[in-house]
């Protein structure tokens, strides 16, 4: 079984003049850096990860550490979906490690997951923020290509997610499932063969439950036009886990948008917009 065996390091450091910039980058096929965009209004660097590969095939390994030193703030993103394609045999397998340091802030919102007919996919990511350090890290999943009939047809999707912030465990969860699994669960949200999923956690000042009641009266304000939506509160009180679900591709990207509006009275380096690369 071959395979691409990819490498991305990254780290983003604060510079005298109060910017934030690359200070180290490694990376190898598939992963490609694109160059960095320092956007002054929100004071946010950003920066785009590319495959420029047709996408994930058996025997993939990919591996990926971001590091944001303290002060710095990166959004980090994708310009299209991570496409996870059929497999005769094995799995692919991705570990990402995000590390923020005190008073660092990272943003990792990359274009959905769409697993194709007959793939297996792994991913593993750990999520650090250390004392003062702030995070929103979001993942969106698609059910596959639908127009070739091709919704919940994967073998087997597994997605950890390990949050730790001020050296503190907050959440540990593990999604394993194939294709129908999700598709019950669809199902059961009544949201249709097209439904989509988006798995956020935000971390940092001012995420106590004390200030929680007017973002999350208007998170719950999203609850409409086919979509379900929900907050908890991590053990701690140091952030929260934000699940959705919707109808379509086009509806989770845009409830999406409208949580960071929502949070960006919180967090501002959410209102960098990632389109401006």
């Amino acid at each position: 079984m071959s395979g691409f065996s990819g490498h991305l390091s990254l780290r983003a450091e604060l510079r005298p003049d109060g910017r934030t910039a690359v200070g180290a980058q490694a990376f190898r096929a598939p992963y490609h850096v694109s160059k960095p965009y320092w956007d002054a209004e929100t004071r946010t660097l950003l920066v785009q990860v590319v495959n420029p590969t047709a996408g994930i095939l058996s025997g993939d390994r990919l591996e990926s550490s971001v590091e944001v030193g303290a002060g710095a703030a990166l959004l980090l993103t994708t310009p299209s979906a991570s496409r996870v394609f059929k497999m005769r045999e094995g799995e692919a397998l991705s570990t990402q490690r995000f590390n923020v340091e005190a008073g660092g802030w990272l943003e990792v919102m990359p274009e959905p997951l769409v697993p194709h007919r007959g793939s297996v996919f792994h991913q593993r990511t750990s999520l650090i923020v250390a004392e003062g350090g702030s995070a929103f890290y979001a993942d969106l999943l698609m059910p596959g290509r639908v127009a070739h009939g091709e919704a919940w047809e994967w073998n087997r999707l597994v997605l950890e997610l390990d949050v730790r912030h001020g050296g503190e465990r907050l959440l540990h969860e593990r999604f394993d499932q194939n294709g129908e699994g999700l598709r019950a669960l669809a199902a059961l949200a009544g949201a249709g063969e097209g439904a989509c999923f988006g798995n956020a956690v935000v971390l940092g000042a001012g995420m106590d439950a004390a200030g929680a009641p007017s973002w999350r009266d208007a998170l719950h304000s999203l609850h409409t036009d086919g979509v379900w939506i929900g907050a908890s509160q991590l053990r701690l009180g140091g952030g929260w886990s934000i699940k959705f679900v919707a109808p379509d591709g086009i509806r989770l990207k845009q409830k999406l948008g409208a949580i960071r509006r929502i949070l960006a009275g919180l967090c501002p380096h959410l209102t960098c917009d990632a389109r401006k690369l």
